[in-house]
């Protein structure tokens, strides 16, 4: 057999294990995150303001995560963008804040069948409902001093802010399709202590690809979360809420993103910072792939896929090394 062929084939299966995903997230059209709403970007086209929404078109699914901060400005940049927001499998809100939840009417008034993923809160905007055992009761009040005169029913039912809205609340991590997970967990954090937040994690063969929206929790917690499902997360997409974080905790989230997770790519937006984005640009070189406002970034092609953990697809390339070889052989 020819030696440079020779050479050329132990090259490729010498890197079956550390294939970037860049070019298998370039090579496949159609899988992809486009970045609806945001305070940064370079399309003139698109209005930029303070809040988060992204397109996740991943895994034979088209997925709305969070609808940023206003909704005449969302519309504005779906239309931009051409977005058929008819043509949604679901929506994800990631947590209750505003700047991710306001454009919902507008996603209400082209699409108000669609199903809404939303953290489960007592007494929360997305509606709620709790056995009406949760409050003491005095017997011995007359009944027009008790609530419900007494009787109250079983379940007692809370409204939402969008009355018509077909929500579906999640308390726990939660598998909602094939590969595709809702990541749920609670801020201990000062400022925002008990509130509830949802992450995306899609699963494949080639890795994980994690979706955040403000990474209340802490995106660390976030992220050894996504690794339970799988180790090898190729991809890091949202706001990390670290917009007013000191250069101490910046250099601790970036090393353990790349050394301790070994994320293998990072497109941080929203409340990320402007410190953290010079700090994972820094750290990532040319696997931090920049997320402004109408950006596209393309997703490799088995994300979500129904396989086994961890497994990787063999790449085409090395099926046509192999034909090579034999031909040599000839």
């Amino acid at each position: 057999m020819n030696t440079k062929v020779n050479l050329l084939i132990a090259a490729v299966l010498g890197s079956l294990t550390t294939l970037t995903p860049a070019a298998s997230f370039a090579s496949q059209p159609g899988n992809q995150i486009t970045i609806l709403y945001d305070a940064f970007g370079t399309d003139p086209a698109m209005t930029k303001d303070w809040g988060f929404s992204a397109l996740v078109e991943v895994a034979g699914k088209r997925i709305l995560f969070d609808t940023g901060d206003n909704a005449e400005i969302f519309a504005a940049n779906v239309k931009a963008k051409g977005v058929d927001l008819s043509k949604l499998d679901f929506v994800i809100l990631s947590h209750r804040h505003s700047d991710h939840t306001a454009g919902l009417s507008y996603v209400l008034s082209v699409n108000p069948t669609v199903k809404i993923y939303a953290p489960k809160e007592g007494f929360g905007i997305f509606g709620s409902s709790l056995p009406s055992s949760f409050y003491r009761k005095d017997d011995s009040l007359p009944a027009d001093m008790r609530y419900y005169d007494g009787k109250p029913p079983e379940v007692m039912k809370f409204g939402a802010a969008w009355a018509n809205a077909h929500f579906e609340l999640i308390d726990q991590t939660t598998e909602i399709a094939p590969g595709i997970t809702l990541i749920a967990l609670i801020s201990d954090l000062p400022g925002t202590r008990e509130l509830k937040e949802l992450s995306l994690a899609v699963n494949g063969p080639d890795g994980l690809i994690l979706v955040v929206g403000c990474s209340h929790p802490g995106i660390e917690r976030i992220v050894e979360a996504a690794a339970a499902i799988n180790p090898k997360i190729r991809l890091i997409a949202g706001g990390f809420h670290m917009v007013v974080a000191p250069d101490e905790a910046i250099t601790k989230v970036v090393a353990a993103l790349k050394d301790r997770f070994k994320v293998e790519s990072i497109a941080p937006g929203h409340c990320t910072g402007e410190p953290t984005f010079a700090a994972l640009k820094k750290a990532f070189g040319d696997k931090y792939l920049y997320a402004g406002l109408g950006t596209s970034i393309a997703l490799g092609p088995n994300a979500g896929s129904d396989s086994r953990r961890g497994e990787r697809a063999v790449p085409d390339d090395l099926a046509t090394y192999r034909r090579l070889a034999a031909r040599e052989d000839q």
